[in-house]
């Protein structure tokens, strides 16, 4: 799988305000992060790996400008990007509060 193909589908047209990446595993010693802008990091990430199983590869954020954000999904060596969407606080959650403050 080619990293800089990858981040470019999985993003689309969200628009991006920061990407942070870190290439290979804690105890690898070509261990290096990548971080800035779209235009800043895409060079650096026109390389392949394995994306199927094994052991992840690479791991990260990316900040979108909506709030929303990206971050690396991993089971069992595979991995993927997930994008991720701050839950709104259930009307319940709100009630029991209340409920919690009045007495």
């Amino acid at each position: 799988m080619n990293a800089r193909k990858e981040l470019l589908e999985h993003v689309a047209d969200r628009d991006v305000k920061h990407v942070h990446i870190t290439v290979g595993s804690e105890w690898d010693e070509s261990r290096r992060t990548i971080a800035g802008t779209m235009p800043e990091v895409l060079p650096m990430l026109d390389f392949e790996y394995d994306s199927g199983y094994g052991w992840q590869e690479l791991f990260g954020i990316v900040w979108y400008t909506d709030g929303t954000w990206s971050e690396r999904g991993e089971y069992d060596g595979a991995e993927w990007w997930e994008h991720k969407v701050c839950p709104d606080i259930p009307n319940a959650q709100h009630e029991t509060r209340h409920e919690a403050i009045a007495k």
